[in-house]
């Protein structure tokens, strides 16, 4: 602890000089799973990126205490030698514990025990004038709640108590085929109801088309092994299609290595990553696959996604539908997105929680809410790829759900707000100091206008704007730049021990 409170000490005085000087910040953290262009002012930001480590694991009371840029797959190398799990695993290993906290995350296990802001006991934050407190549900609750999914706009948090919960050696997963989204939606009530499945999801193939995953912890395996962290391993999303077409009228049951159910989706990033093949028209198989592999995981795309320039043509939306919208909405992406697959994912709600601004928690709507990962191509003309991300928006907005902010976000300020409680937002604001620094739709929002007025005014925005046009610069420039980054040299194998005496 001396050293965090050491780095933590620092932090908090350089926040205090912005705090003096009302200057507004950003934070760099050292990576990010975001979409969104970023808006850094290079002299203007706190680097928080050392807080990285893992403090304790106290299995006698079920906790880890951990700082805030701690990845999942390093959470999990220190939970797992003791026998527990965090309740909500996010499936990107490279997303970090503060991130999943301040930006809003919903997996598989959500139906069950929430956002994974919900799993968090209590945190240690530097607030916008230098402050350092500690919150949770019963000290400083507003604040507590209020920090969770705001977008780091009360405050840096710095340290985590996140509930633990016992690990098995495996997940039995089953896949069930389904026909339309109201059996879909059926076969996931049904599943949530069963106190036995711990984790629940689906992907959608085609309108009517898909399979439920629900899987449960065992340390014992009943059904044929199947991994997905290795090289040589099938895309999730792939071997599940694979299923669907080889028993389509019947549930399949396989046993699953638990860290590689928790990180199923990293190679390919869902299925993201096969539009890279398209785009490089690289043939897209598994020989293909195997050897590119290195370049397939979620830490060296999200990288090369923002350094290409491709968010701006991809659109990468996560949005939460109240459960009575569900059916409306697919009928919706059928007609206007038109790609496949979407995954699917039961969100329970743990409870109104007005302080939270950026989540579904201040939303009334019942206690289910589906999630739809929607992923794909978008209209290359940037008027045409704002106009789809804009209709979806509204889409979600009438039928009373919710975005994630992660992505690209072009709400109108009065649309925005429209949504949120900005009353009770802006007094904790004020209560902690934090009006100088950018507000929540401040911060996510896309700035077109200033894109639009820096490539018109220079000759230099002009002719990067054509030379970025031709193809593969643009893709070619982003795999440097990951590779440049290193990130790929970081990617091994997961396989970290489940308890000492056994291993995946």
């Amino acid at each position: 602890m001396e050293r965090h409170n050491d780095t933590v000490g620092e932090i908090a005085v350089q926040v205090k000089q912005f705090h003096a000087r009302q200057q507004p910040f950003r934070i760099y953290h050292g990576s990010t799973n975001s979409t969104r262009p970023s808006q850094h002012t290079r002299s203007r930001i706190v680097d928080t990126s050392t807080l990285d480590r893992v403090l304790k694991v106290d299995a006698e009371n079920g906790v880890v205490i951990t700082e805030p840029n701690v990845p999942m797959d390093k959470l999990i190398d220190a939970t797992l030698p003791h026998g527990l799990v965090p309740p909500v695993v996010m499936e990107f290993p490279g997303i970090t514990a503060g991130g999943g906290f301040s930006g809003t995350s919903g997996e598989s296990s959500s139906f069950r025990h929430g956002f994974f802001e919900r799993t968090v006991n209590s945190i240690e934050i530097v607030l916008a004038n230098g402050e350092i407190q500690k919150a949770s549900a019963v000290e400083n609750v507003d604040l507590f709640y209020g920090a969770a999914s705001s977008w780091g706009t009360l405050g840096i948090v710095t340290l985590l108590e996140i509930r633990l919960i016992a690990a098995k050696e495996y997940v039995s997963l089953t896949y069930s085929p389904f026909s339309s989204m109201k059996e879909c939606m059926q076969m996931f009530e049904k599943a949530a109801a069963d106190p036995t499945i711990d984790y629940l999801d689906g992907i959608l193939y085609s309108k009517s088309r898909g399979v439920v995953c629900s899987g449960s912890l065992t340390d014992t395996s009943n059904a044929p092994l199947q991994r997905f962290t290795r090289a040589r391993d099938p895309w999730f999303y792939r071997h599940a299609e694979k299923i669907l077409k080889t028993c389509p009228d019947q549930p399949t049951t396989e046993t699953i290595p638990l860290v590689d159910y928790l990180f199923r989706y990293d190679r390919g990033g869902f299925w993201v990553a096969k539009y890279a093949f398209q785009y490089f028209a690289t043939p897209f198989n598994r020989i293909t696959r195997w050897a590119l592999d290195n370049f397939m995981h979620t830490r060296v795309m999200y990288h090369a996604l923002h350094q290409s320039g491709f968010s701006t043509q991809y659109i990468v939306q996560d949005v939460g539908v109240p459960w009575r919208a569900a059916e409306q909405f697919t009928e919706y992406l059928e007609r206007s997105f038109g790609h496949y697959p979407i995954w699917l994912c039961p969100l329970g709600r743990t409870g109104k929680i007005p302080q939270a601004a950026g989540t579904l928690e201040n939303s009334g709507d019942g206690d289910m809410w589906l999630n739809f990962g929607v992923w794909g191509p978008g209209p290359r003309k940037t008027s045409e790829f704002v106009a789809a991300n804009r209709a979806l928006e509204q889409a979600v907005q009438r039928l009373g759900g919710r975005k994630w902010l992660y992505a690209h976000t072009y709400y109108t300020e009065q649309e925005f707000w429209s949504m949120y409680n900005r009353g009770e937002y802006d007094a904790l604001r004020e209560k902690y100091h934090a009006t100088y620094l950018p507000n929540i739709y401040q911060k996510v929002k896309v700035d077109l206008e200033a894109e639009e007025r820096r490539s018109r005014e220079t000759w230099l925005g002009w002719v990067l704007a054509t030379f970025w046009s031709i193809w593969p610069l643009s893709g070619l420039y982003g795999v440097y730049m990951a590779l440049l980054g290193g990130d790929y040299l970081l990617r091994k194998d997961i396989t970290p021990p489940l308890r000492k005496s056994k291993s995946l």
